[in-house]
């Protein structure tokens, strides 16, 4: 039977190499996919305007959330097409079914973003376009 020390150190190895494999999922993405170079890149510019327009912090929270969902979508899109692919090199109406819907998830997640972005910024924007003029 194993002490406690020792299960402790057993579950502590697990979720090392958990954690380890999900930093390298991400690395994978980051450095292998378009998308998710763009969503990252446009994900910093929205915090950089939110950061200089001064949004409250429900309204950070928000596009944080907004932004996480976003990268993580494009995550699930990836790893559906690598298993759809890995399935069958064919051409099956099922396997384009399965990567369309998960290609209309990422765009689902991103037209949600832009009307959260647009209701956060736009009337900042109009504010400070007017107290300029």
């Amino acid at each position: 039977m194993p002490t406690t020390h020792q299960y402790f150190l057993t579950r502590l190895k697990h979720y090392h190499l958990s954690f380890k494999n999900a930093l390298r999922g991400i690395n994978w993405a980051l450095s292998t996919q378009q998308n998710f170079k763009i969503h990252l890149s446009i994900s910093a510019l929205v915090l950089l305007f939110a950061f200089l327009l001064e949004i409250s912090r429900l309204e950070m929270l928000l596009l944080i959330i907004c932004i996480v969902f976003g990268l993580g979508a494009e995550m699930i899109n990836t790893a559906v097409e690598a298993m759809t692919d890995l399935i069958t090199n064919e051409w099956k109406k099922e396997a384009k079914i399965a990567k369309d819907i998960s290609a209309g998830m990422v765009l689902v997640m991103a037209i949600g973003t832009v009307i959260i972005g647009l209701s956060i910024f736009l009337p900042k924007l109009i504010t400070l376009y007017f107290n300029i003029l």
